[in-house]
């Protein structure tokens, strides 16, 4: 029962709130405010009315129109996210992250400093809201995906212990949709055959889920019965520097998909940054509505962490994957891999002075961010774009 999966509550509309101290109490929604925008973060308050992440901000200012509309300010939530892992950090090394607002973490070793996981989490739950000023929810599991499901049936400012003898008795009456990998679509083949919880599952065959859904049915027993093999991996340590989104509305819209994908290179070239680490192969991820996944792959022609090359790939992979039977889109995610050590990388003495530019930019960026904040430094292509301008230039 050593595994935490700490989640921020609401995160991009805490920091706003917490920034602006009148807007406490209130509904803050945080999001692309021109065009066909879409909804980043919404306060608890707000989602009463049936705001939701990822619903475009036409149809959230219908459903709450007193609400506090605000523009994303993705430097700040990077320089919260960092004093995050740094407290993270300060309790185990076996820390991976997720994305700017949750993480999972080991902590075998750690109970001689900290106490029992249980403990442990409510020192990260306390210091987090001591030096942040915002709260997160933590689950404490036997597993990575028993600890977030705990995270979220804690929300918001939770903390769920969920024991090895417990394990079926907490999954049992769960609705079929919470277990991962099951979409909008995969409920509904399950409800169609009289399946509902969790638990209806784990009393089925394996054969049975797997003669109606093949692997995938197979993947979703061995979910439904509490079993999770997958370990806990610091960037440092990991073949695979990744990360994604899942929606919770599908979006088809390829320009919202492309602004997302943008970000998650962003976070994932600066992991690898920070780990010293290269990649020689960008992979692409991106799950349908109807639960299809499709994955691309794009190897380099050399080792980089550099946002600008694992961008190029990334979109290259983007345009090449997003076609019309696989809109709208459930969950989009990037990922780096065949990773090797920056020292293990020989450099090229007639490096072109574009790429040394590049280089340079992202270690200026880096730095500058390390000692300033986030709000320090921002990349253009993450400003809103001017007409005529180069959506894809990710520098």
């Amino acid at each position: 029962m050593s595994i935490l999966h700490v989640d921020m509550d609401a995160f991009y509309a805490s920091v706003e709130q917490r920034d602006r101290p009148e807007l406490r109490g209130r509904p803050v929604i945080v999001g692309g405010l021109e065009g066909r925008g879409v909804v980043c973060a919404a306060s608890y308050e707000a989602r009463p009315f049936g705001v939701r992440s990822a619903m475009p901000v036409a149809t959230a200012q219908r459903l709450c129109p007193q609400a506090v509309f605000l523009p994303v300010r993705m430097e700040r939530y990077a320089q919260a996210s960092c004093q995050i892992r740094d407290i993270l950090l300060s309790f185990t090394p076996l820390v991976e992250p997720l994305s700017l607002d949750e993480a999972f973490l080991d902590l075998r070793g750690c109970e001689g400093l900290f106490g029992p996981p249980p403990q442990a989490a409510q020192g990260i739950k306390d210091r987090i809201r001591a030096e942040t000023a915002l709260i997160a929810s933590v689950g404490v599991a036997p597993n990575k995906f028993l600890a977030k499901l705990a995270s979220d049936h804690g929300k918001p400012n939770g903390l769920v212990v969920v024991r090895p003898e417990e394990v079926a008795e907490f999954l049992a009456p769960l609705p079929v949709g919470r277990i991962w990998g099951v979409g909008a679509k995969g409920e509904k083949r399950l409800h169609a055959l009289g399946i509902r919880t969790i638990g209806q599952i784990a009393a089925l065959p394996e054969q049975l889920l797997a003669d109606h859904f093949g692997e995938a049915g197979r993947h979703v027993w061995r979910l439904a019965q509490g079993q999770d093999g997958r370990t806990v991996v610091p960037d440092r340590e990991a073949k695979s520097i990744s990360t994604e989104t899942t929606f919770a509305r599908d979006i088809g819209d390829r320009a919202v998909l492309r602004g997302c994908l943008l970000d998650q290179v962003e976070h994932v070239a600066a992991r690898m940054r920070r780990a010293g680490l290269q990649a020689r192969t960008v992979e692409l991820k991106v799950r349908s509505s109807e639960f299809r996944t499709r994955t691309r792959s794009l190897s380099l022609s050399e080792a980089t962490n550099s946002t600008q090359a694992l961008w190029q790939a990334a979109r290259s992979l983007f345009e090449r994957s997003l076609t019309a039977d696989i809109l709208p889109a459930r969950l989009l995610g990037v990922g780096a891999t065949n990773l090797t050590s920056e020292r293990a990388v020989q450099s090229d003495l007639f490096e072109d002075e574009g790429r040394k530019r590049q280089a340079a930019l992202d270690q200026t960026v880096d730095t500058i961010r390390q000692r300033l904040g986030a709000t320090a430094i921002r990349r253009g292509s993450l400003l809103p774009q001017k007409p005529g301008e180069n959506p894809d230039a990710p520098a």
